[in-house]
């Protein structure tokens, strides 16, 4: 997955994207990172492909952003998901 494919901002609120569907993976990514306590930083290069030494305020907004699409999907938004997949 390139940087070119992900969005500045991940969708926001209801309903469920074409895009979420497309990033599902980076979002558990960005799960699991979280849940292992790796640093913001590292996670947005390897993940998003920003390199938050480079450009710290797209860095940190874009992970920030996913993060929080990717908490979104975990406590519910992934019932739509699911209900997509045959």
């Amino acid at each position: 997955m390139t940087q070119a494919e992900l969005r500045e901002r991940a969708p926001q609120g209801e309903p469920l994207t074409d895009y979420d569907r497309e990033h599902a993976a980076v979002y558990l990514r960005l799960l699991d990172a979280e849940q292992a306590g790796a640093d913001w930083r590292d996670v947005a290069k390897i993940v998003l492909g920003v390199d938050a030494d480079q450009d710290a305020a797209r860095a940190q907004a874009m992970h920030a952003s996913h993060l929080a699409r990717a908490h979104w999907l975990r406590d519910g938004g992934y019932r739509e998901f699911l209900a997509t997949r045959s």
